[in-house]
């Protein structure tokens, strides 16, 4: 497991006076309320504030005080050491995470490994795209164990809930 958890992605800037538009990678984006600072390339940058605009967060971050001096951190991303994350609810795991678990079916096949997760507005989809590109519901009916020290996933032979080829 990583040791930190990116939160969010600067997208762009905002305004002239060094504030970053954010892409939140979190299912709370009122999340970065709670940060006093973020990791960019590994550095420790304070959060002096933040404000939200549609789907996107608004942060103004120390030391960045000119759009130039923003449009340096586009598409980098923003990341919190792993102590500092919320505390998940049972059965409830980060994205990243769940990112590179092997999926094995019941019997022991190997189906492939997790390569993303689609979030949709019913449920998550694991989304495998080796050795054959498999889309599986992540449906307590489906996926039967989720071990995230052991990097495995267990769900229902797919013979079982999906046409087989």
């Amino acid at each position: 497991m990583s040791e930190v958890l990116k939160v969010g992605k600067i997208v762009n800037t905002h305004g002239l006076k060094g504030e970053v538009k954010v892409m939140a990678l979190t299912d709370d984006q009122r999340r970065f309320d709670d940060l006093d600072y973020v990791l960019i390339d590994n550095k420790e940058v304070k959060i002096e504030s933040c404000k939200y605009q549609k789907d996107r967060v608004i942060v103004k971050l120390e030391g960045v005080n000119k759009v130039e001096e923003a449009e340096k951190l586009k598409n980098k991303f923003m990341e919190i050491p792993r102590e500092f994350a919320v505390e998940l609810d049972e059965d409830c795991y980060f994205l990243a995470d769940l990112r590179e678990c092997t999926v094995f079916d019941t019997d022991g096949k190997e189906i492939g490994e997790v390569y993303d997760i689609i979030q949709t507005k019913n449920n998550d989809v694991y989304w495998i795209r080796k050795p054959k590109e498999v889309l599986i519901p992540a449906l307590k009916d489906i996926v039967t164990e989720i071990n995230i020290d052991d990097r495995r996933i267990i769900i229902r032979p797919i013979g079982e809930w999906m046409d087989e080829d």
